[in-house]
C-alpha cells in the first residue's frame, strides 16, 4: 500500500468487493474511518486518504499545491482499486479533494458532507490561516474546547488545520465538463460554516442525479453520528457490486 492511501483489512475476499474511498476533513487523519471497515464488512473494502503531516505521516512535508495532492491520490487510487466499483466519500475539505479526485478517476458516485460546492471555495480557510476566528469556530463545531486541550495537542491540531487551510487556498475551480456520476451532498441544520446555497451548488457539477440530504447537528454531524450516511453508502456500494457492467474507475481528463 502506498503512502497516500490506507486500508484496514488484508482478507483477499475483501479485495474483490467494491471500494469505498474516504477523505477526512482539514486537520484530521484517516484513522477515524477504520471502524467503517467493520460496519461495511462483506459489502466493501474501505480505504482512507492520508495527507502528509498527521498520524503515520506526521514527519512528511505537505505538498506544494492542492493539485499536487490530488494527482498523487488519483494515481495511487487507480493502481490500488483496479477495475473494482468505487464510491468516493469526503467530509468538508475532504469533499473538495474527493471531487477533484473524482474528475480524474470516475467513481460510481460521489458523496460529500459539510462541504461547499467547488465554485464556493474561493477564500475558504483564510480565517484559519490569518486571524484564527474560523479556527475557533471549527474547534467549537467539532465539540472541542481548546481550553481543555493540553498545549502540545492544541499546537499539533492548529498546525494541521492551518497547513490544510493553506493548501485549500491554492485551489482554483476550473469549470468545464461536468461529472457523469450521481452526487449526494449532506448538510446539517446547525452548520455555521457551510450554507444551504453552498450545498445546493453541487447540483451544477454533475450531469447525473443530485440529491441533498439534511441531518441534525453542527459542521461535523455526519462524522460524529455516521449511521445515516453509512446506510446510504451501503446501498450505493451494494448497487455498484450488483452491476459489474457499469464503468469501472479509470483515468480521465481534468478539464471538468
Amino acid at each position: 500500500m502506498g503512502a497516500w492511501i490506507s486500508t484496514w483489512t488484508d482478507d483477499p475476499a475483501d479485495r474483490a468487493l467494491p471500494a469505498l474511498l474516504c477523505l477526512p476533513p482539514a486537520g484530521a487523519g484517516c484513522q477515524q474511518f477504520r471502524p467503517w471497515q467493520s460496519e461495511l464488512a462483506g459489502t466493501a473494502q474501505v480505504y482512507g486518504v492520508q495527507l502528509p503531516g498527521r498520524e503515520n505521516r506526521w514527519r512528511e512535508p505537505m505538498p506544494d499545491s492542492f493539485d499536487e495532492a490530488v494527482e498523487a491520490i488519483a494515481a495511487e487510487l487507480v493502481s490500488t482499486v483496479g477495475n473494482r466499483p468505487l464510491i468516493v466519500f469526503g467530509h468538508s475539505f475532504g469533499g473538495l479533494l474527493g471531487y477533484e479526485v473524482s474528475r480524474r478517476v470516475a467513481p460510481r458516485a460521489l458523496v460529500v458532507s459539510g462541504c461547499r460546492a467547488p465554485g464556493h471555495w474561493d477564500g475558504a480557510g483564510r480565517g484559519i490561516v490569518d486571524d484564527g476566528e474560523e479556527l475557533d469556530k471549527l474547534f467549537d463545531t467539532a465539540g472541542l474546547d481548546p481550553e481543555l486541550l493540553d498545549e502540545d495537542t492544541r499546537a499539533l491540531m492548529v498546525g494541521m488545520l492551518r497547513k490544510d487551510a493553506q493548501l485549500s487556498l491554492s485551489y482554483v475551480h476550473k469549470p468545464g465538463v461536468r461529472l457523469g456520476m450521481p452526487v449526494h451532498a449532506w448538510g446539517a441544520d446547525g452548520d455555521e460554516t457551510v450554507t444551504s446555497a453552498d450545498l445546493d451548488g453541487w447540483a451544477a457539477i454533475t450531469t447525473a442525479a443530485f440529491t441533498r440530504h439534511t441531518t441534525t447537528g453542527g459542521h461535523h454531524a455526519v462524522l460524529r453520528h455516521p449511521r445515516p450516511v453509512l446506510e446510504q453508502l451501503t446501498a450505493l456500494l451494494r448497487a455498484a457490486g450488483a452491476d459489474p457492467a457499469a464503468p469501472a474507475p479509470a483515468p480521465t481528463t481534468t478539464g471538468a
